[in-house]
């Protein structure tokens, strides 16, 4: 083993040395429970029962395989984001002509929009996080919600026909009602019990893009300018937690039935999100080649670096040693306790899934906490 892992220590506060971004595969039990409440053969009860019962059966799993944190596996979600963002006021979920295009496939037609003042009061997600606390016993409940820079992004980047509306007096202001609907969900999320949040991000696989970087300029959006916006609207979302609450992020490049949006190393994002950003840690995608070397790390601060070299988009297992000589390059820009290991993304952002078994995602998962083991006693 290499001599950079000489001095390597154990974790005990997240993110943990074997973790994982938090979404799975849903159970056959959970897809037809969804189709018959969507059809009206079941209630709103007797959906969530069945729910309950499977993100039990899923806390356990993961806990049975090692790790140290636990989610709901987003179960209750059909996608990763706009289920989180039609929750907030002010937002409504909408259908659009087409879907998001990705690498040979569109997705589903669904998206959100502005449609009044935005915060954050009554929203379900918070109950949806006290029934995973209280299923995690001992273990690290993480909620995972898409970031506000995300939301920004969605509203009034990905929409090439947004305009401020007219009720707010200017995008300033809309921009400040952006971060309070976060100040008041992370408030939220800490008084239900949370202590390690996690911000779910593709704005910043865009802006790492430099095809989606000229697009940007073609509209005449500067995409340093909005790089250096983002950093500072996650700061000003997060900057009341408290000590004991962690915060982490997850950059994606997009992840929809195992196909992506993007590709570009992290050099053109680094000097800003990773040197400005005031989070605990990075999850970043490094399992593939679109994903850059690891030379843009250098402008690491202490945050935590959570490695993805696991695919989470094939069943293929990946080598065990090949990932230690990954981790060892990795090392040589950040200390070795400054990394820990994870799938680059969830098993299934939406709830169509990635195009793998659960045999293969939790194959997945027992490699990254058996690699993580062997690495940080």
């Amino acid at each position: 083993m290499s001599n950079l892992f000489e001095n390597a220590t154990a974790r005990d506060i997240p993110p943990f040395r074997a973790d994982h971004v938090g979404s799975f595969l849903r159970p056959e039990s959970v897809k037809v429970a969804r189709a018959d409440f969507q059809e009206g053969k079941i209630n709103s009860r007797e959906l969530k029962e069945i729910e309950d019962k499977a993100i039990s059966e899923l806390v356990a799993r993961q806990i049975e395989c090692g790790l140290s944190s636990v989610t709901d596996g987003e179960f209750r979600r059909s996608w990763w984001h706009l289920d989180f963002m039609e929750g907030l006021d002010g937002i409504n979920k909408i259908v659009p002509e087409k879907g998001f295009v990705f690498h040979g496939m569109h997705t589903r037609a669904e998206t959100v929009e502005v449609a009044g003042h935005i915060g954050f009061s009554n929203h379900p997600m918070i109950e949806h996080f006290k029934f995973l606390k209280s299923c995690a016993g001992s273990h690290t409940a993480k909620m995972t919600i898409p970031s506000p820079a995300m939301l920004h992004f969605v509203l009034a980047i990905r929409n090439v026909e947004f305009e401020v509306p007219d009720f707010y007096k200017s995008e300033d202001e809309f921009i400040d009602e952006i971060v309070q609907a976060y100040k008041d969900a992370v408030a939220a999320f800490y008084a239900a019990g949370c202590r390690y949040l996690q911000l779910d991000d593709t704005s910043w696989g865009a802006l790492c893009s430099g095809e989606q970087r000229e697009k940007l300029l073609e509209r005449g959006i500067n995409p340093d300018f909005l790089a250096k916006k983002y950093v500072e609207i996650v700061n000003r979302a997060i900057a009341d937690r408290p000590a004991d609450m962690r915060i982490t992020m997850h950059i994606c490049r997009g992840n929809y039935r195992s196909t992506w949006f993007s590709s570009g190393g992290y050099e053109p994002v680094a000097p800003f999100l990773f040197a400005d950003g005031r989070l605990d840690g990075f999850f970043l995608e490094y399992d593939t080649e679109r994903a850059g070397d690891f030379s843009p790390l250098r402008f690491i601060k202490d945050q935590q670096v959570v490695l993805g070299l696991i695919s989470s988009k094939t069943g293929e297992l990946e080598d065990e040693e090949a990932i230690k000589e990954r981790i060892a390059e990795a090392a040589e820009v950040v200390p070795i306790n400054q990394l820990c290991l994870s799938p680059q993304c969830g098993f299934s952002s939406t709830e169509e899934g990635n195009t793998l078994t659960e045999e293969d995602q939790w194959n997945k998962i027992r490699l990254v906490t058996k690699i993580a083991a062997d690495i940080w006693k």
